[in-house]
C-alpha cells in the first residue's frame, strides 16, 4: 500500500507492506533510494505510521544519501552481461577468502551463494549456506572481508550477540569501523 510522510517539508512516498513473517517494523531504502516499510500482520496502521515518524530523520538520511550518490558504482544498476561475469568473480573471491579466514575458524558449511541483493551484503542461512552480493567485489578489501568474516562467524553464532561480535573481533580488531564506513557507501 503505497503512503507518504511530510519530512521537514519534503514529501517522500513509501510502501507500506503488512507481512506474516515479519516479527518487528523494519525500515529499508534500497539502492534507488526507494523507501519500504515493512509490518507485521498484527500491527495497526496506527502503529505503524507512528514508527514511520519516530524514524523520520534516519529515513530522510538515507533517502539523501542514495540520491546524492552520483550514480557510485556500487549503487547502478548492473546489466545482464555484466552481472553473469562479475558474479562469477565474486563467488571465485569470496570463496577463496571463506576458505582462507575459515582456518582460523574451522566452521562447517555447505554452500556459497553470489546473489543481486538490493538491500543486504550478505546472510548466513541456519541450513549453514553462506550469501554474499555480487558488489562485494567492488568494495575496498578490507570492507570485503568484514562482511565475509560477519558471515562466517554467524555460522556460529546466529545473532549479534557480544559472543558474534567477539569471534569477529579475533580476525577484525577494528569490526567497528568497518561497520561504519559500510553504512557511509
Amino acid at each position: 500500500m503505497k503512503e507518504k510522510i511530510n519530512i521537514s517539508g519534503q514529501e517522500i512516498d513509501y510502501n507500506l507492506k503488512k507481512s506474516k513473517k515479519a516479527r518487528n517494523l523494519r525500515l529499508t531504502v534500497n539502492l534507488e533510494g526507494n523507501l519500504t516499510v515493512t509490518v507485521p500482520w498484527f500491527c495497526s496502521m496506527w502503529q505503524a505510521r507512528r514508527f514511520v515518524k519516530k524514524k523520520s530523520n534516519w529515513i530522510l538520511k538515507s533517502i539523501n544519501r542514495f540520491k546524492n550518490s552520483g550514480g557510485s558504482s556500487l549503487l547502478t544498476k548492473v546489466g545482464k552481461r555484466d552481472y553473469k561475469k562479475l558474479k562469477e568473480e565474486a563467488r571465485n573471491f569470496v570463496s577463496r577468502r571463506v576458505e582462507y579466514f575459515n582456518q582460523h575458524y574451522n566452521f562447517e558449511y555447505k554452500r556459497i551463494s553470489i546473489r543481486n541483493q538490493k538491500s543486504r551484503w550478505g546472510s548466513c542461512s541456519v541450513r549453514k549456506n553462506l550469501n554474499y552480493n555480487f558488489r562485494i567485489l567492488l568494495l575496498p578489501q578490507d570492507l570485503a572481508d568484514y562482511i565475509i568474516v560477519h558471515e562466517l562467524c554467524h555460522l556460529k553464532e546466529m545473532n549479534h550477540s557480544k559472543r558474534f561480535w567477539k569471534l569477529v573481533g579475533k580476525i577484525v580488531p577494528d569490526y567497528k569501523e568497518m561497520r561504519k564506513k559500510l553504512r557511509n557507501i
